[in-house]
């Protein structure tokens, strides 16, 4: 095993379980906490907590696929390329799944009723537990990779 193989493989893995560990803080601990402290509260502080999130989960799922891309080249198990493309696929899945309820989550809400916010952060809830469980899933692959012979 070389160097740039094992570096490459210790890094996705990392890049993924940081990544899996704050989608999960977020899916069962923050959300939930934010939405039991009312609406009003959940809509205000969601821009900041997702614009925060943003800023640290896109480049870990980018940097987790790119070192199980050189992981797979250097060891040639399909599954390294497997891991980094479910951890990276969460890039597509908010862009395109999640990112309809976050632009109406984070325009003002002044004029929207309660129950409308409050139907919003619940379908917020679901799609980001899809992310979650997508990179559990990846770490999981991850994980075996690091532990087989």
């Amino acid at each position: 095993m070389s160097d740039v193989q094992s570096v490459a493989e210790f890094l996705a893995a990392f890049c993924c379980s940081i990544f899996a560990g704050a989608a999960i803080y977020i899916t069962l601990v923050e959300h939930p906490a934010r939405v039991e402290a009312g609406t009003a509260i959940a809509a205000a502080v969601f821009p900041g907590s997702y614009r925060r999130a943003a800023m640290m989960q896109a480049p870990l799922a980018i940097l987790g696929f790119v070192f199980s891309v050189i992981a797979w080249i250097q060891r040639g198990d399909v599954w390294w390329l497997i891991g980094g493309l479910l951890l990276v696929s969460v890039v597509p899945i908010t862009l395109i799944v999640i990112m309809p309820t976050n632009k109406e989550l984070l325009t003002p809400l002044l004029n929207k009723p309660p129950g409308r916010i409050a139907e919003l952060l619940a379908r917020w809830g679901k799609l980001h537990a899809i992310r979650t469980a997508v990179s559990c899933l990846a770490l999981v692959i991850f994980l075996y990779l690091l532990s087989a012979p």
